[in-house]
């Protein structure tokens, strides 16, 4: 689905944990998450401590969607 919106002119960002997947599939801009269950959080970590992770991703997700890519890029996450 990624794939075909990007036809259309419009940036898609896909988060997953599955990078060789979702390059599979199509996608140009990725951005790893955490896990199945919990894609943008970790319950071990603390409170200020998971914000900082999920701003992180949400953050890097952002930029990949301001970036020009020619080919499938994984994006990383600063934490």
């Amino acid at each position: 689905m990624a794939r075909e919106i990007e036809r259309s002119g419009i940036p898609v960002t896909m988060m997953c944990n599955l990078i060789d997947v979702a390059k599979t599939v199509g996608a140009n801009r990725m951005v790893q998450t955490v896990s199945v269950p919990y894609p943008l959080g970790d319950p071990e970590l603390s409170k200020e401590a998971e914000w900082q992770l999920r701003t992180s991703r949400v953050g890097a997700a952002l930029d990949a969607l301001a970036t020009k890519v020619e080919e499938p890029t994984v994006f990383p996450s600063k934490f």
